[in-house]
């Protein structure tokens, strides 16, 4: 069984998937650039403001199912230069508690939808 996450919080899906799927114990979130919800596309520039909208829209996809970033098992960050990943790091650890930390992948990838600098996505145990 599986239901499909979906709000308004988070940027649209832009193609044939769904924000993130709940199987019951199990979240699956679809990568998530730095849309701005409200302005429907990318604003911030730097490296720093994309992984903060980033992992925003994260935050609003899992708290339509009931669930907060300290559900988070398990991180890919895809950057389009890995020369930002200090800077996406300090970013991103404060999204987390610290001592439990979800496991974690990087990589640097050829090109992102829309030109951002960096994708989020996330697997998350389901909240009570």
């Amino acid at each position: 069984m599986k239901t499909v996450l979906s709000t308004e919080k988070a940027p649209q899906a832009i193609g044939p998937y769904s924000q993130g799927i709940d199987t019951g114990k199990l979240m699956f979130l679809s990568g998530q650039i730095p849309i701005c919800p409200a302005e429907g596309k990318i604003i911030a520039t730097d490296i720093e403001g994309q992984t903060k909208q980033s992992l925003e829209n994260v935050k609003m996809v899992l708290a339509s199912a009931g669930c907060t970033m300290d559900h988070v098992v398990k991180t890919t960050v895809f950057l389009k230069d890995m020369g930002d990943f200090t800077k996406m790091n300090e970013v991103y650890k404060g999204y987390f508690s610290e001592g439990s930390y979800p496991a974690r992948s990087a990589v640097q990838v050829a090109a992102l939808p829309q030109g951002a600098l960096v994708e989020i996505e996330v697997v998350a145990l389901k909240g009570e």
